[in-house]
């Protein structure tokens, strides 16, 4: 006997309900067949919806049940031929016309029962599994339809069910001694219970309707066909990545189920386990795929961990009190009383010195529990030794499961690392006994970010995935989406790592896909994006919860730096060539390092000193490694070393400054370099990352700018009082020519003290032959006394830039 199983996914339209045939076909050529079916899909939802707005009073009801109707006439005039339809049509009449009246009593009374509730959501498997028996009798098949009602018997506790396996396996095996041919169309999750009042079998039962039969007949295999290629290491919805497992144990697809995997309801193991009958999980439109098998534990399909799983409705119950110490019976008299009220603990654990226990229930028995708990604790609670219990909402469980997880060490730490690595906080842990799962609490908002978290550390090729968010796309911004689309296949290759862009924003608008943007079409995604909004950018990023999130700022505004604080604070990572930040009052810049280490994200600024060159990290490596600075000596304007190496007195000097801004080398203000605000701004960052506490004003600064060309308030202005100053700069320039030097601007911290300005470099000095637009910078140290350490090499342009911001993110993603 072969014995199948369709969900309602599978039977949602007449075209599906074909291919459900043709799948049947082909197992009827192997022999007798059972095909157990669901509700068409969606009908279960609406029965019970419709029943909730009749005991409301609410005659919207009738609405849907007439559109309810008329879609299963459809559906039967779509799959059988006219002549044939006069006595399905009567019996799906008749099966409405006694929802109606059922529904009619509900709204009369206003009220609706438990056993009102069972006998009109199974409705919908009744109708599907009528009309599709009429199906296969209109193509000439051999077909039966059994009522599962006349077969299943259960004892009803409440919303839950318990069958009696004894008289129930009896009937089945009775019905099916003489039956050796042909189709037998069950319809699932219906039943009847031992006064023969119809009931049912909870959600997901027409699964646990296969099982029986199967069980009942003693059958080699069960086939459950659904709507996806198997279970999977995690929810496919929610982690891209994950995949269809092969093969999988009972125990394994017990705790999977248990924990939120909806491809199998839970109790369908019941009646298999012990006969040892094979599951194999299949998608109906996809019947190529291997699908998964459930079976006993194999050593030839060996891994730590099986999958990944979660249940999001959820809820916390606290109890603690120091009248909980060692009071025996405590914890039976707390369990005793969730028994009495047929409440279902989730999860359970309790702090080892007996102060408290915590326990997972189900959303919609959290008040009841609660209710009954402080009743039964009345006194207690009135004397103050234990508090009245907690309710925390808003929570989720995600678990690790595998039937070899106890034979080895460290996954626990490898689990809770990952997630405090993405700064996923953990409310409560338990581990199940047989230590096939590992459950975790956590908030209800960072369980896609854990689940894709988890799926990485265990499931994938050693690789991490980066999800970047970049405001400012103009030339370092261009040039950086174009060197990521170019290093996409190497990074991935070499370094393991997965680099998306999800969002982009630049002054007037922003974007943003999920799965990605397209690099080839960055811009007309931007083009055709929403009005940028800083505020709206911050919360599409917090929104989305992602692990491995990066806030990249490629400008220089002021008010974009202002957010890196709201970003840190959400783990979110912030990499940015905005000097503006690290230049700011220093409780600032030391809130934003306190910010970054507090939630456990990276704050990377390489790119403010030397665009591309190792500057920072080269002083953070020096400091961590015990070494003392005692001074530094830098030219830190790749403008000004352009300007000062082009400038030859023959072309005006307002020129060589037009040459810099269209070579890219200069602030969009040529005023921020020219005044030495911006080298002021690089000194007082390598300050501070030595170790000093200094604030901008603290940088002496000796101006070559006459002070009315540092006050224009234009570009224009600018260039026109340049050109009056002209004289000005060609004595500077002769007076270096005279004295066989090179015009440098220079940068030194020395003894606490800062001061940048032009100077006069002779021919024995690093700086001397120092070319274009390169930097340079001298580390005097403890180490390096004689001999300064060097640093030197490109210190602006966008393409260096962008390779700087580029070398931030790779840091980030191989920490």
């Amino acid at each position: 006997m072969n014995i199948l199983k369709f969900g309602g996914s599978s039977l949602a339209s007449p075209d599906r309900i074909k291919l459900v045939a043709e799948t049947i076909q082909k197992h009827l050529k192997k022999g007798p067949t059972i095909a157990v079916f669901s509700a068409f899909g969606g009908v279960t939802n609406e029965l019970l919806y419709m029943a909730e707005l009749a005991s409301k009073e609410d005659g919207a009801y009738k609405e849907i049940l007439a559109k309810n109707e008329k879609r299963h006439l459809d559906a039967v005039k779509a799959l059988i031929p006219v002549q044939s339809q006069s006595g399905i049509l009567s019996k799906v009449k008749n099966e409405f016309n006694r929802l109606e009246t059922l529904y009619e009593g509900v709204f009369l009374l206003n009220e609706l029962s438990n056993k009102t509730k069972h006998v009109v959501s199974g409705f919908g498997e009744i109708l599907s599994s009528l009309i599709i028996a009429e199906y296969f009798k209109s193509i000439e098949a051999e077909v039966s339809f059994v009522d599962s009602r006349e077969l299943v018997i259960c004892r009803n506790m409440n919303e839950k069910v318990q069958v009696s396996y004894e008289e129930t396996y009896r009937n089945i095996q009775d019905y099916f001694a003489t039956k050796n041919n042909g189709l037998f169309v069950v319809p699932g999750f219906v039943a009847k219970n031992i006064q023969g009042v119809p009931s049912t079998l909870g959600r997901g039962g027409s699964d646990f309707t296969a099982a029986i039969f199967a069980g009942a007949l003693d059958v080699e295999e069960l086939f459950i066909y659904t709507d996806v290629n198997g279970m999977y290491t995690a929810n496919p919805s929610l982690v891209s990545q994950a995949y269809p497992l092969k093969n999988i144990s009972y125990e394994e697809a017990m705790e999977l189920s248990h924990f939120g995997a909806k491809v199998l309801y839970p109790p369908t193991l019941q009646p298999l386990l012990d006969k040892q009958i094979k599951i194999h999980i299949k998608n109906t439109f996809k019947a190529e795929e291997e699908g998964t098998i459930i079976s006993r534990s194999s050593k030839e399909n060996f891994r730590w961990v099986t999958g990944i799983t979660h249940i999001d409705s959820i809820k916390l119950l606290n109890i603690e009190g120091s009248g909980m110490v060692g009071i025996p019976g405590f914890s039976k008299r707390f369990f005793e009383v969730l028994f009495q009220e047929n409440i279902n603990v989730v999860l359970i654990t309790q702090a080892s010195s007996e102060h408290s226990i915590c326990i997972a229930v189900k959303d919609d028995e959290a008040e009841a529990a609660k209710e009954a708990l402080d009743t039964a604790f009345e006194v207690e609670i009135e004397q103050k030794k234990i508090r009245p219990v907690f309710i925390e909402e808003n929570v989720a469980i995600v678990a690790l499961v595998g039937d070899s997880m106890k034979s080895h060490h460290g996954l626990s730490g490898k689990m809770f690392s990952a997630l405090g690595n993405n700064n996923i906080n953990i409310r409560a842990i338990a581990q199940g006994s047989s230590e096939r799962n590992i459950s975790a609490v956590i908030a209800k908002k960072d369980v896609k970010k854990a689940l894709n978290t988890l799926h990485e550390q265990f499931f994938e090729v050693p690789s991490k995935e980066l999800n970047l968010f970049i405001t400012g796309v103009g030339n370092v911004g261009g040039k950086l989406l174009a060197q990521l689309q170019k290093q996409e296949k190497y990074l991935l290759e070499k370094l393991r790592l997965k680099v998306r862009v999800l969002g982009l924003s630049n002054s007037r608008k922003m974007a943003f896909n999920e799965d990605g943007i397209d690099l080839d079409n960055w811009q007309e995604a931007l083009d055709n994006g929403e009005a940028a909004n800083k505020q709206d950018f911050f919360d599409k990023v917090n929104k989305l919860n992602l692990r491995n999130s990066i806030f990249v700022d490629n400008t220089a505004s002021a008010e974009i730096a202002s957010w890196y604080k709201e970003y840190l604070a959400n783990s979110i990572s912030v990499v940015t060539c905005n000097k503006i930040a690290c230049a700011d009052d220093f409780v600032n810049y030391q809130q934003l390092q306190n910010l970054a280490r507090e939630y456990g994200a990276s704050f990377l600024y390489e790119t403010n000193v030397g665009a591309g060159l190792p500057i920072i990290d080269t002083l953070k490596n020096l400091m961590a490694s015990g070494d003392r600075i005692q001074k530094i000596q830098a030219v830190l304007s790749g403008s000004l070393n352009f300007v000062f190496n082009t400038y030859d007195a023959t072309e005006p000097f307002y020129k060589t400054v037009e040459m810099a801004m269209k070579e890219g080398y200069t602030e969009p203000d040529p005023k921020i370099d020219l005044s030495g605000v911006d080298v002021a701004r690089k000194i007082l960052i390598l300050a501070r990352e030595s170790g000093l506490r200094m604030e901008l004003e603290d940088i002496e600064r000796e101006d070559f700018l006459s002070q009315e060309s540092l006050n224009s308030e234009t570009n224009e202005k600018f260039f026109e009082l340049l050109k009056k100053d002209e004289p000005e700069f060609q004595e500077i320039y002769k007076s270096a020519e005279k004295n066989n030097a090179q015009l440098k601007y220079v940068a030194q911290l020395e003894d606490g003290k800062a001061k940048v300005g032009l100077q006069e470099v002779g021919s024995d000095h690093p700086f001397y032959n120092l070319s274009g637009s390169d930097n340079i910078v001298l580390f005097f140290t403890d180490r390096y006394s004689q001999q300064p350490l060097i640093v030197k090499g490109a210190g602006a342009g966008a393409e260096v830039t962008a390779s700087g911001i580029f070398a931030d993110v790779i840091r980030i993603g191989k920490k």
